[in-house]
C-alpha cells in the first residue's frame, strides 16, 4: 500500500515536471540586417544586460547571490556575453523562428521588441 502511494506521488511529480517551460528554446534564427546593425554593446548590450541579467549573471556574484545562475555565464563584460551567446539566444532572444522567454525567470523582463533587438545584436556578432 505504501509503495503504491510512493509510486503515485512520483508519477505526479514527474508529470508536473513535463509542464514546466524548458530552459533552452529553439534557435531564434534572427538575422543581421543588410549593412549591419546600429545596436552596439555600448548603446544596447550593456544596458540590456544590466536591466535584465546581471542581477544573477555577474562575475562578482558567488553562491546564493547568483540565485541559481550557471557558473561562467557572466554578462557584466562583453567577453562573458560572447562566450555564451548561443545560450542567450536560446533563453532570451526573439527572431523569426522563435521567441524565447525562459530568462529572466523572475523580476523585470524584456519586451518582445527588446528580445528582437537582442536576437539582432547576437546575429550581427555582438558589436
Amino acid at each position: 500500500m505504501a509503495v503504491g502511494r510512493i509510486l503515485a506521488a512520483l508519477a505526479v511529480v514527474g508529470l508536473a515536471g513535463c509542464t514546466q517551460e524548458p530552459l533552452f528554446g529553439p534557435p531564434t534564427e534572427a538575422v543581421c540586417p543588410p549593412g549591419g546593425t546600429a545596436l552596439t554593446y555600448e548603446n544596447f548590450g550593456q544596458p540590456f544586460m544590466e536591466a535584465y541579467c546581471t542581477r544573477c549573471h555577474d562575475s562578482a556574484l558567488v553562491g546564493a547571490a547568483r540565485h541559481g545562475a550557471t557558473s561562467f555565464h557572466d554578462f557584466d563584460t562583453l567577453f562573458g556575453i560572447k562566450a555564451v551567446k548561443a545560450h542567450i539566444d536560446l533563453t532570451s532572444a526573439s527572431g523569426p523562428a522563435a521567441t524565447n522567454t525562459s530568462m529572466p525567470p523572475d523580476g523585470r523582463s524584456p519586451s518582445v521588441a527588446e528580445r528582437e533587438q537582442l536576437g539582432e545584436w547576437i546575429a550581427c556578432g555582438l558589436p
